[in-house]
């Protein structure tokens, strides 16, 4: 916790960075000050709302004047959800922070030894690039300034993102330029016939309420899928399901979850097919990839295949390699690899996504491909080295928190002779290699830009073993 201070104010603070955290930042009296809703070269007057020990954290009251590297925030709801931080950011300035946060986790988190870090792949598509996106129902909306007094609207449901540490209440999304604008069309009919039949929003506090969320997926070649999940059976669902399954006609797969518990996870939930196929289809290099509603896989399919292509290049397979695909999912980068390796070996604790992994095997005629489920830290064993076999080249991707260290341990022991990282947190990727360094060298470092608007970056590293 910030010790708590008397507001006060800080005129004319130049901002002088952008953070790995969507936030900019100045310096007043070689304090850091911390403030949202600026870009570099942005001039304000702002309020010094929090102290912690060494860095204060402030709001914006006035900007005095504006970065050349400002631009016009394309979405209405810009500065209240929290989804595109960076949107008032020129685009080529998005990417210099972002090679940035990846030099900055090498040499001050890991204090790598490296020779360059290649630029970075910005995305061509900027807007409508997503594959996925999850909405919330809540039976209160977010009001926004204009709206806080009207005592009409006061009391209004909303269908939208959670506002950023408010669980209990939504934006009431009307365009988002994240997705195709069908996704658009989908969600705002549903809310209003949610609206007009009088199906009731979740009540997060209260844990009542029939609506809980929405799920939007769709393909490169354009098929669409939409998980609602509900709090509860009721007559209604069937009869919201079936006003979906008439008015949409994009959406080949339709499915429903029964939510009663106190979170929205739906991981451990049951998935109810309730028309079309059980999964939609993704493609690439002529390669198809069976996308179930819980599966994972990448939510930019363009920026993927740049991050899979780079992996594969960076593996720099011959075709008599066995492989190790760490944290595989739903065997997407094994796949893609399969024809220049031996063999690969996928592993992923998801048994949905490694039932997937298989089926994609099968349906791409790829033989040369076995996938465990299981938690890496405990499926990663000597017994299971030997049954597999020693790694050439271990290929991981794991998620944000970065690999376990029994996994860092596990590759230091069997020493493949080359490791390729892909990670969506250059930080503790940076840990991790930095556990590693006595016995490999960083050859190549190559990041990607998956996700423009924000502050998150993909980043792939090749590390080469130094000796036996």
């Amino acid at each position: 916790m910030g010790k708590r201070i008397k507001p006060f104010v800080i005129e004319n603070l130049e901002i002088i960075d952008a953070t790995n955290e969507g936030v900019s930042m100045g310096k007043h009296e070689n304090i850091v000050v911390f403030v949202p809703h600026l870009i570099p070269g942005d001039v304000a007057d702002v309020m010094v709302m929090q102290k912690k020990r060494n860095y204060y954290k402030a709001q914006l009251i006035e900007l005095k004047k504006e970065s050349p590297f400002r631009v016009e925030p394309k979405c209405p709801h810009f500065g209240v959800c929290g989804g595109c931080k960076w949107q008032h950011m020129d685009y080529k300035e998005q990417l210099k922070y972002k090679q940035k946060q990846v030099s900055d986790a090498f040499i001050r988190i890991g204090k790598l030894e490296f020779d360059t870090i290649n630029p970075i792949i910005g995305a061509e598509e900027i807007y409508y690039y997503r594959n996925k996106l999850d909405f919330a129902f809540a039976d209160r909306k977010w009001l926004l300034p204009h709206e806080i007094n009207d005592p009409n609207i006061l009391s209004e449901p909303g269908l939208g993102f959670h506002v950023p540490k408010v669980f209990d209440k939504v934006i009431d999304i009307q365009s988002c330029f994240l997705m195709d604008q069908y996704a658009d069309e989908i969600r705002n009919e549903i809310r209003k016939y949610t609206l007009e039949n009088s199906l009731e929003y979740y009540n997060a506090r209260k844990w009542e309420g029939l609506m809980r969320n929405l799920v939007v997926r769709k393909t490169s070649m354009d098929e669409w899928m939409l998980i609602v999940v509900f709090a509860y059976e009721s007559d209604e669902n069937s009869k919201l399901l079936d006003f979906i399954k008439t008015r949409f006609d994009k959406i080949s797969s339709l499915f429903y979850i029964i939510n009663p518990k106190k979170n929205d996870s739906i991981g451990d939930l049951p998935v109810h097919l309730y028309s079309g196929k059980d999964y939609i289809e993704e493609e690439m290099e002529g390669l198809k990839f069976k996308v179930s509603p819980l599966s994972f896989y990448q939510t930019n399919s363009q920026q993927a295949y740049v991050l899979y292509k780079t992996t594969r290049d960076f593996a720099g397979l011959t075709g008599e390699e066995l492989v190790y695909d760490l944290y595989t999912g739903t065997g997407t980068i094994a796949n893609f690899v399969a024809k220049n390796a031996k063999k690969v070996v996928g592993i992923e604790y998801v048994e949905m996504a490694i039932e997937d992994a298989k089926l994609n095997s099968n349906k791409n005629k790829i033989e040369n491909t076995v996938f465990y489920a299981g938690d890496m830290a405990t499926v990663l064993t000597d017994e299971f080295i030997n049954i597999n076999g020693r790694p050439d080249v271990v290929i991981t991707d794991p998620p944000r928190a970065g690999m376990h260290p029994k996994v860092v341990e596990q590759l230091i022991k069997i020493k493949p002779k080359r490791i390729v990282y892909v990670s969506c947190n250059p930080a503790t990727q940076a840990r991790d290699i930095d556990l590693m360094r006595d016995l490999y060298k960083i050859t190549k470092i190559q990041p990607v830009d998956m996700f423009p608007h924000t502050q998150h970056v993909e980043n792939v590293c090749c590390l080469e073993l130094i000796s036996e």
